[in-house]
């Protein structure tokens, strides 16, 4: 029995490159590399803006919260305070500073003591006459003080300003024969300060939940 010899086996050639492809492959990897370096660029161009705009924000943000508190402290500079000195019936009233000259004042009470409001030019006051009929009528046992709103146009520094604020006004009662009790002042401390809206209703306000 005769065996067939296997035919030889065919060997790859080895083709070598032409000059252009050569010159194709080279322009390929430098594309891929330049690609690769303008990725590159980019993203740190990103990080760059990123990191600055943060910066920006951030400084901004201080530079916000300094206007911020410049700004509270120039209120709290200018803020207006009212004392009340009793005397003769009446709360003689008066800035605790002494450059703020009140202009003008209109005053709210809560409408079970007055219904109508009260306004003074140059002389700041607060007269018992004003609520004393009503007051007597409808306070009670316990209440020793009541409520006012009072709007003050005053100068400081040359220039015209405004205070919105409520006050108590500390009272008692003292028996009279004729007429009923006489309202008595005792004096006057800060509530509330810089009251916007209706100053009437806040007034109420803090008079119903008494």
């Amino acid at each position: 029995m005769s065996l067939t010899p296997e035919p030889p086996k065919k060997r790859l050639r080895l083709r070598m490159l032409s000059l252009a492809e050569i010159v194709g492959v080279a322009a390929l990897a430098i594309a891929g590399l330049g690609y690769w370096d303008s990725h590159r660029e980019r993203l740190q161009q990103d990080q760059e803006r990123a990191k600055a705009e943060a910066a920006q924000r951030a400084a901004e943000a201080d530079k916000g919260k300094a206007a911020a508190q410049q700004a509270q402290q120039e209120a709290i500079r200018h803020a207006l305070l009212l004392t009340g000195a009793s005397t003769s019936g009446e709360l003689r009233l008066q800035p605790t500073r002494p450059e703020q000259v009140i202009q003008t004042q209109t005053l709210w009470f809560p409408s079970d003591v007055r219904e109508a409001s009260v306004a003074t030019i140059g002389n700041p006051r607060i007269e018992a006459r004003w609520i004393e009929d009503k007051l007597r009528r409808v306070a009670k046992p316990a209440d020793h003080q009541v409520p006012v709103t009072i709007e003050t146009t005053f100068i400081e520094d040359g220039q015209q300003r405004t205070d919105r604020s409520i006050y108590l006004i500390g009272f008692s009662l003292h028996g009279r024969l004729v007429g009923g009790p006489r309202v008595e002042f005792e004096g006057l401390s800060l509530a509330r300060r810089g009251v916007s809206g209706d100053l009437q209703a806040a007034v109420n306000g803090l008079w119903t939940a008494r």
